[in-house]
């Protein structure tokens, strides 16, 4: 008898063992935590590639780049009247003497119409290229022809013009304005016209000779689109001379001509073909070549326009052809 009940014991523990062990499985099917066996995924836990860490589930990366609305108004940028980049880009593509479109927005000066662009997806400008350099804005290919120096310099992109001071020929008569003239002809003015981004045309290879006799001021005014290179060219010249003060400031291209042409500064800055008309008493120098940049705000996908476009953009009597919208250009 003893022995029959210590086999019936027997017999249950090990049922019950059964049990226990089909339990912990079926709490790994059903993806159940048993509790006591910490480590364990679920079998509909997601898991890593090796099979034994959990997952968690990665999220959509956010998309940041904004829409770009194809049905707006093209907001047309231009610059002020006498601004010598709006005299040579309107000859350049056609519309010399020509009004502005009715619906223009004029901003002031080269840092108003970067403010401008950086501003309002919907604009398009025209700016000098060797101040295009702010990344929130794109220029764009023209004819498909991107405005670069060296595309400048092999003719290939269109839309560029000359950037010269102008001067009365008695104004070289003192040694100070001479000497500064001569510096702009140097090697070392060459050297930071092609590292500002502009055309260099001198091709000069002798550097400058100091003459530490020299002293006196020079003052130099119009475009402010050679204006910021002028004013790198202006401190250069001053580190060689120290003795000699030159002072560099704005006003546009009318300015410039104004200025020199009444002697009110020794040199004028313009940014367009020079033109004995506007300065009948004054000559002039070429600084370098600079291309005028179409630009538009970063987020606007065009990446090239034509000539042909450009005009029907900024031309007032274009009527029906004129074009407007984003969607006449973006397909």
């Amino acid at each position: 008898m003893k022995r029959l009940t210590i086999a019936v014991l027997l017999m249950v523990v090990c049922a019950l063992a059964l049990t226990a062990c089909a339990g912990n499985d079926n709490a790994e099917v059903f993806g159940e935590d048993p509790g006591n066996s910490p480590g364990i995924p679920a079998a509909n836990a997601p898991v890593s590639p090796a099979g034994n860490t959990p997952e968690t589930p990665k999220s959509p990366a956010p998309d940041n780049v904004p829409s770009f609305d194809t049905s707006k108004n093209i907001s047309v940028l231009a610059r002020e009247d006498g601004s010598g980049t709006k005299t040579a880009f309107m000859e350049i593509i056609g519309l010399k003497g020509k009004p502005d479109p009715a619906n223009v927005i004029i901003q002031t000066g080269t840092a108003g119409i970067l403010t401008e662009v950086k501003g309002n997806p919907a604009a398009i400008a025209y700016e000098s290229l060797g101040y295009v350099n702010d990344p929130g804005v794109k220029p764009l290919k023209i004819d498909g022809v991107e405005a670069t120096v060296a595309n400048i310099q092999n003719g290939t992109y269109k839309i560029s013009r000359p950037l010269s001071v102008v001067y009365q020929e008695a104004t070289l008569d003192d040694a100070v304005n001479r000497a500064f003239l001569t510096f702009l002809q140097t090697a070392d003015a060459q050297e930071i016209i092609m590292a500002e981004g502009y055309v260099s045309l001198a091709g000069a290879t002798s550097p400058y000779i100091i003459n530490g006799s020299l002293a006196g001021s020079i003052d130099i005014s119009g475009s402010t689109s050679l204006q910021p290179l002028m004013t790198e060219l202006a401190a250069a010249f001053e580190n060689l001379q120290p003795k000699i003060n030159v002072t560099v400031s704005g006003g546009g291209s009318g300015t410039g001509y104004k200025n020199a042409d009444e002697g009110v500064s020794e040199f004028g800055m313009i940014s367009e073909e020079f033109n004995l008309e506007k300065a009948p008493s004054c000559t002039d120098y070429v600084v370098c070549k600079d291309g005028i940049a179409v630009i538009v705000h970063k987020n606007n996908p065009l990446d090239s326009i034509t000539m042909e476009q450009l005009k029907l953009i900024y031309d007032a009597e274009a009527g029906a052809d004129a074009i407007t919208k984003w969607s006449s250009l973006i397909k």
